[in-house]
This record gives C-alpha cells, sequence and structure tokens, in this order.
C-alpha cells in the first residue's frame, strides 16, 4: 500500500488531503494557512514538513501537487511557479513529488460544499482541503500524469 498526500499549493492557503492506493480514497485532511510567498517559501517549507511528519510520519508516502493549467492544457506562469516549488518541496522532504493537473478541482471543491449549509466564510476555509482531495482522488484513480519532480 502507498499512502499518498494531496497538496494544493494557494497564494495565502494551501490544502492538504490524504489517500492511499488500496482504498483509492482521498480525504481532506487540513489547510495550511501560510503564505506561499513568506519568508522566500520556508515558512510554507515548514508547514507541509510538519503537517506531512502528522499525516504519514517517516513511512512511504508519494506528494502528489496540484499542476495549474490552463483549459487548453497549456501552461502559464502559475503552473511554473508551482513547478519550482514543488522541486523545493522534493528536495526538503526526501520524498518524490507529483504534479498533477488540478483543473475543475476547485469546482468539484464548490459542487461538494454547494448543499452543506455552510456559510460563505467556512466553506472558504475548507474549499482548499476538499480541492487538494480532488486532486489526489484523481491521482489515485489515474495513476501519475507524469515523472515525478
Amino acid at each position: 500500500m502507498t499512502r499518498a498526500v494531496g497538496i494544493d499549493l494557494g497564494d495565502k492557503r494551501t490544502g492538504l488531503a490524504l489517500g492511499d492506493s488500496v482504498t483509492q480514497i482521498a480525504s481532506p485532511s487540513g489547510v495550511l494557512e501560510v503564505p506561499i510567498d513568506e519568508r522566500g517559501g520556508e515558512a510554507l517549507l515548514d508547514a507541509i514538513a510538519a503537517a506531512l511528519d502528522e499525516l504519514v510520519g517517516s513511512g512511504p508516502a508519494d506528494l502528489v501537487v496540484g499542476l495549474p493549467l490552463n483549459m487548453d492544457g497549456s501552461e502559464g506562469p502559475r503552473a511554473k511557479l508551482v513547478r519550482t516549488f514543488a522541486a523545493r518541496i522534493a528536495t526538503r522532504t526526501g520524498r518524490e513529488v507529483y504534479l498533477h493537473d488540478e483543473r475543475r478541482s476547485s469546482l468539484a471543491a464548490d459542487e461538494r460544499m454547494a448543499r452543506t449549509g455552510l456559510t460563505h466564510k467556512q466553506k472558504k476555509a475548507r474549499r482548499d482541503a476538499i480541492a487538494a482531495a480532488a486532486i489526489l482522488q484523481d491521482y489515485l484513480e489515474r495513476g501519475p500524469s507524469e515523472n515525478p519532480v
């Protein structure tokens, strides 16, 4: 069994999800409220490393980072930033990091929360973790779309 952690990088919040290859089920596991540019990204790297220790400890786990592609499949400036940060995550954690198409993950998160009765503020707080779960779920079902970073 391979455990996997989904990561939805954001400017202010980063969503996390946890899943495994046997059940092929991804579940939201939290949001890191750390801006991506704080201390040159080091603050978010610290938070991600601490979250990984809590979620999977020292055991094996693939990391799956959502890659923001344009709707036509091309990469813009944001995708380049995510690729660079994903490489930093791989270096920092010593784990394999896979990039996975995140198109429609926010839409999937919004659809899951549409009828929950949560306020806008409550939805905003959960959206990133649910988007990370959508990214990870797609990865678990389809497998990696490209080699690790």
